[in-house]
Protein backbone atom coordinates (compact mmCIF):
# COMPACT_ATOMS: atom_id res chain seq x y z
CA UNK A 1 0.00 0.00 0.00
CA UNK A 2 1.18 3.57 -0.68
CA UNK A 3 2.86 5.35 2.23
CA UNK A 4 1.71 8.85 3.16
CA UNK A 5 2.98 11.35 5.74
CA UNK A 6 0.30 13.09 7.79
CA UNK A 7 0.58 16.56 9.33
CA UNK A 8 2.02 15.15 12.54
CA UNK A 9 4.89 13.61 10.58
CA UNK A 10 3.56 10.06 10.94
CA UNK A 11 3.96 7.58 8.08
CA UNK A 12 0.66 5.89 7.25
CA UNK A 13 0.05 3.03 4.80
CA UNK A 14 -3.26 3.65 3.05
CA UNK A 15 -4.87 1.57 0.34
CA UNK A 16 -5.53 3.23 -3.01
CA UNK A 17 -8.94 4.94 -3.08
CA UNK A 18 -10.14 3.84 0.42
CA UNK A 19 -13.77 2.77 0.37
CA UNK A 20 -14.74 2.79 4.06
CA UNK A 21 -13.68 6.13 5.50
CA UNK A 22 -14.44 7.33 9.01
CA UNK A 23 -14.06 11.02 9.86
CA UNK A 24 -13.52 12.07 13.47
CA UNK A 25 -13.47 15.81 12.62
CA UNK A 26 -16.56 17.87 11.67
CA UNK A 27 -14.83 20.35 9.36
CA UNK A 28 -13.02 17.54 7.55
CA UNK A 29 -16.27 15.57 7.22
CA UNK A 30 -17.72 18.51 5.29
CA UNK A 31 -14.60 18.51 3.11
CA UNK A 32 -15.10 14.82 2.29
CA UNK A 33 -18.63 15.65 1.17
CA UNK A 34 -17.40 18.47 -1.06
CA UNK A 35 -14.84 16.08 -2.54
CA UNK A 36 -17.75 13.90 -3.69
CA UNK A 37 -17.09 10.95 -1.36
CA UNK A 38 -20.67 10.23 -0.35
CA UNK A 39 -20.62 6.48 -0.97
CA UNK A 40 -17.15 6.06 0.55
CA UNK A 41 -17.73 7.65 3.97
CA UNK A 42 -18.96 5.02 6.44
CA UNK A 43 -18.92 6.90 9.74
CA UNK A 44 -18.88 10.41 11.24
CA UNK A 45 -19.16 11.98 14.71
CA UNK A 46 -22.30 13.34 16.32
CA UNK A 47 -20.85 16.83 15.84
CA UNK A 48 -20.50 16.44 12.06
CA UNK A 49 -23.59 18.52 11.35
CA UNK A 50 -22.62 19.50 7.78
CA UNK A 51 -23.91 18.35 5.41
CA UNK A 52 -27.30 17.78 6.98
CA UNK A 53 -28.04 14.71 4.85
CA UNK A 54 -24.94 12.98 6.18
CA UNK A 55 -25.77 14.02 9.74
CA UNK A 56 -29.14 12.31 9.31
CA UNK A 57 -28.00 9.22 7.41
CA UNK A 58 -24.39 8.30 8.22
CA UNK A 59 -23.44 6.02 11.12
CA UNK A 60 -22.31 8.06 14.12
CA UNK A 61 -19.29 6.79 16.01
CA UNK A 62 -19.69 9.00 19.11
CA UNK A 63 -18.18 12.41 19.77
CA UNK A 64 -14.83 13.82 18.73
CA UNK A 65 -13.45 13.02 22.18
CA UNK A 66 -15.77 10.13 23.09
CA UNK A 67 -15.21 7.66 20.28
CA UNK A 68 -17.18 4.41 20.42
CA UNK A 69 -14.63 1.80 19.51
CA UNK A 70 -17.16 -0.99 19.07
CA UNK A 71 -18.96 0.91 16.30
CA UNK A 72 -15.68 1.64 14.52
CA UNK A 73 -14.66 -2.02 14.72
CA UNK A 74 -18.02 -3.00 13.25
CA UNK A 75 -17.53 -0.60 10.34
CA UNK A 76 -14.03 -1.96 9.60
CA UNK A 77 -12.66 1.25 8.06
CA UNK A 78 -9.78 1.30 5.60
CA UNK A 79 -9.07 4.96 6.50
CA UNK A 80 -9.73 7.08 9.59
CA UNK A 81 -9.21 10.84 9.43
CA UNK A 82 -8.45 12.49 12.79
CA UNK A 83 -7.05 15.76 14.15
CA UNK A 84 -4.34 16.39 16.73
CA UNK A 85 -6.35 18.99 18.66
CA UNK A 86 -9.92 17.79 18.30
CA UNK A 87 -9.39 14.12 19.10
CA UNK A 88 -7.94 12.36 22.14
CA UNK A 89 -4.40 11.16 21.57
CA UNK A 90 -4.85 7.85 23.39
CA UNK A 91 -7.94 7.01 21.36
CA UNK A 92 -6.22 7.87 18.10
CA UNK A 93 -3.22 5.74 19.03
CA UNK A 94 -5.49 2.81 19.88
CA UNK A 95 -7.20 3.09 16.51
CA UNK A 96 -3.85 3.38 14.73
CA UNK A 97 -2.90 -0.04 16.04
CA UNK A 98 -5.63 -1.56 13.87
CA UNK A 99 -6.43 0.89 11.07
CA UNK A 100 -4.75 3.50 8.86
CA UNK A 101 -5.20 6.81 10.73
CA UNK A 102 -4.23 10.08 9.01
CA UNK A 103 -3.94 12.94 11.54
CA UNK A 104 -4.16 16.61 10.62
CA UNK A 105 -2.61 19.45 12.63
CA UNK A 106 -4.07 22.81 11.59
CA UNK A 107 -3.04 26.06 13.26
CA UNK A 108 -3.34 28.56 10.41
CA UNK A 109 -4.56 29.00 6.84
CA UNK A 110 -1.41 27.48 5.34
CA UNK A 111 -1.90 24.33 7.42
CA UNK A 112 -5.53 24.17 6.32
CA UNK A 113 -4.64 24.34 2.64
CA UNK A 114 -2.00 21.67 3.15
CA UNK A 115 -4.55 19.50 4.93
CA UNK A 116 -7.08 19.84 2.11
CA UNK A 117 -4.46 18.82 -0.46
CA UNK A 118 -3.32 15.94 1.77
CA UNK A 119 -6.82 14.53 2.12
CA UNK A 120 -7.23 14.85 -1.63
CA UNK A 121 -4.14 12.71 -2.13
CA UNK A 122 -5.12 9.94 0.30
CA UNK A 123 -8.68 9.73 -1.08
CA UNK A 124 -7.71 9.92 -4.79
CA UNK A 125 -9.57 13.22 -5.21
CA UNK A 126 -6.47 15.38 -5.53
CA UNK A 127 -7.62 17.53 -8.46
CA UNK A 128 -10.87 18.45 -6.74
CA UNK A 129 -9.03 19.14 -3.48
CA UNK A 130 -6.50 21.33 -5.28
CA UNK A 131 -9.34 23.27 -6.88
CA UNK A 132 -10.94 23.88 -3.47
CA UNK A 133 -7.61 24.92 -1.93
CA UNK A 134 -6.81 27.23 -4.86
CA UNK A 135 -10.21 28.92 -4.63
CA UNK A 136 -9.82 29.42 -0.88
CA UNK A 137 -6.36 30.90 -1.41
CA UNK A 138 -7.64 33.31 -4.04
CA UNK A 139 -10.53 34.44 -1.84
CA UNK A 140 -8.23 35.09 1.12
CA UNK A 141 -5.67 36.87 -1.06
CA UNK A 142 -8.41 39.20 -2.31
CA UNK A 143 -9.56 39.80 1.24
CA UNK A 144 -6.24 40.93 2.71
CA UNK A 145 -5.78 44.27 0.89
CA UNK A 146 -9.33 45.31 1.80
CA UNK A 147 -8.71 44.68 5.48
CA UNK A 148 -5.46 46.60 5.42
CA UNK A 149 -7.31 49.78 4.55
CA UNK A 150 -8.53 50.25 8.12
CA UNK A 151 -6.74 50.08 11.47
CA UNK A 152 -7.26 46.82 13.40
CA UNK A 153 -9.34 46.72 16.57
CA UNK A 154 -8.09 45.24 19.86
CA UNK A 155 -10.24 42.15 20.23
CA UNK A 156 -11.07 39.34 22.62
CA UNK A 157 -12.68 36.22 21.11
CA UNK A 158 -14.57 34.08 23.63
CA UNK A 159 -15.35 30.40 23.04
CA UNK A 160 -16.67 29.44 26.49
CA UNK A 161 -18.46 30.73 29.57
CA UNK A 162 -18.18 29.74 33.27
CA UNK A 163 -15.29 30.11 33.09
CA UNK A 164 -14.69 32.46 30.22
CA UNK A 165 -12.18 30.96 27.79
CA UNK A 166 -10.48 32.85 24.98
CA UNK A 167 -7.98 31.95 22.23
CA UNK A 168 -4.21 32.35 22.28
CA UNK A 169 -1.84 33.27 19.49
CA UNK A 170 -1.06 29.70 18.42
CA UNK A 171 -4.62 28.82 17.37
CA UNK A 172 -6.40 28.66 14.03
CA UNK A 173 -8.98 31.15 15.31
CA UNK A 174 -6.22 33.66 16.03
CA UNK A 175 -5.05 33.35 12.42
CA UNK A 176 -8.59 33.97 11.18
CA UNK A 177 -8.88 37.05 13.41
CA UNK A 178 -5.87 38.51 11.64
CA UNK A 179 -7.51 37.93 8.26
CA UNK A 180 -10.54 39.75 9.64
CA UNK A 181 -8.25 42.70 10.37
CA UNK A 182 -8.47 42.29 14.15
CA UNK A 183 -5.79 42.15 16.84
CA UNK A 184 -6.15 39.46 19.48
CA UNK A 185 -5.30 41.05 22.85
CA UNK A 186 -4.46 37.59 24.24
CA UNK A 187 -2.17 36.57 21.37
CA UNK A 188 0.79 36.31 23.75
CA UNK A 189 -0.92 33.41 25.52
CA UNK A 190 -1.08 29.81 24.27
CA UNK A 191 -4.00 27.66 23.23
CA UNK A 192 -7.23 28.35 25.17
CA UNK A 193 -6.61 30.24 28.42
CA UNK A 194 -9.21 31.02 31.05
CA UNK A 195 -9.77 34.73 31.66
CA UNK A 196 -11.79 36.74 34.13
CA UNK A 197 -13.97 39.82 33.93
CA UNK A 198 -11.33 41.84 35.85
CA UNK A 199 -8.76 40.81 33.22
CA UNK A 200 -11.07 42.01 30.47
CA UNK A 201 -11.69 45.26 32.30
CA UNK A 202 -7.94 45.78 32.66
CA UNK A 203 -7.06 44.96 29.05
CA UNK A 204 -10.08 46.99 27.90
CA UNK A 205 -10.61 45.56 24.38
CA UNK A 206 -12.47 47.70 21.89
CA UNK A 207 -14.28 44.58 20.70
CA UNK A 208 -15.42 41.26 22.21
CA UNK A 209 -16.62 38.51 19.89
CA UNK A 210 -18.86 35.77 21.31
CA UNK A 211 -18.65 32.59 19.26
CA UNK A 212 -21.63 30.40 18.40
CA UNK A 213 -19.54 27.33 19.25
CA UNK A 214 -18.45 25.40 21.22
CA UNK A 215 -20.42 27.47 23.75
CA UNK A 216 -23.68 28.70 22.20
CA UNK A 217 -23.47 32.38 23.12
CA UNK A 218 -26.72 34.32 22.69
CA UNK A 219 -27.95 37.89 23.04
CA UNK A 220 -28.50 37.42 26.76
CA UNK A 221 -24.74 36.90 27.14
CA UNK A 222 -24.04 40.05 25.14
CA UNK A 223 -26.28 41.98 27.54
CA UNK A 224 -24.58 40.46 30.60
CA UNK A 225 -21.09 41.36 29.39
CA UNK A 226 -22.16 44.82 28.36
CA UNK A 227 -22.91 45.61 31.99
CA UNK A 228 -19.31 44.72 32.88
CA UNK A 229 -17.72 46.30 29.77
CA UNK A 230 -19.88 49.33 28.96
CA UNK A 231 -17.32 50.89 26.57
CA UNK A 232 -16.69 47.71 24.57
CA UNK A 233 -18.51 46.66 21.41
CA UNK A 234 -19.78 43.09 21.84
CA UNK A 235 -20.95 40.99 18.90
CA UNK A 236 -22.17 37.45 18.28
CA UNK A 237 -20.20 35.69 15.53
CA UNK A 238 -20.44 32.46 13.55
CA UNK A 239 -17.89 30.19 15.21
CA UNK A 240 -17.83 27.76 12.28
CA UNK A 241 -16.43 30.44 10.00
CA UNK A 242 -13.62 31.16 12.47
CA UNK A 243 -12.74 27.59 13.45
CA UNK A 244 -13.72 25.14 10.69
CA UNK A 245 -10.65 24.61 8.53
CA UNK A 246 -12.05 22.49 5.71
CA UNK A 247 -14.04 23.54 2.67
CA UNK A 248 -16.15 25.90 4.84
CA UNK A 249 -13.22 28.27 4.40
CA UNK A 250 -14.73 29.01 0.99
CA UNK A 251 -17.40 31.02 2.83
CA UNK A 252 -15.15 32.71 5.41
CA UNK A 253 -13.74 35.69 3.44
CA UNK A 254 -17.18 37.01 2.50
CA UNK A 255 -18.30 36.66 6.10
CA UNK A 256 -15.18 38.41 7.38
CA UNK A 257 -15.78 41.36 5.03
CA UNK A 258 -19.37 41.65 6.24
CA UNK A 259 -18.27 41.40 9.86
CA UNK A 260 -15.63 44.06 9.36
CA UNK A 261 -18.28 46.38 7.97
CA UNK A 262 -20.48 45.66 10.99
CA UNK A 263 -17.60 46.44 13.35
CA UNK A 264 -16.74 49.76 11.70
CA UNK A 265 -20.33 51.01 11.34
Amino acid sequence: MPLYTDQCGRSVSITNSPQRIISLVPSQTELLYDLGLDDRVAGITKFCIHPNEWFRSKTRIGGTKTIKMDIIHHLQPDLIIANKEENVREQVEELANKYPVWVSDVNNLEDALEMIAGIGKITSTYEKAEDIARTIRNKFDALTPILQLTAPNSTCYLIWKDPYITVGGDTFINDMLQYTGLTNIFATLNRYPEISIPQLQTTNPRLVLLSSEPYPFRQIHVDELKQQLPNTKILLVDGELFSWYGSRLLKAPTYFKELRQQITD
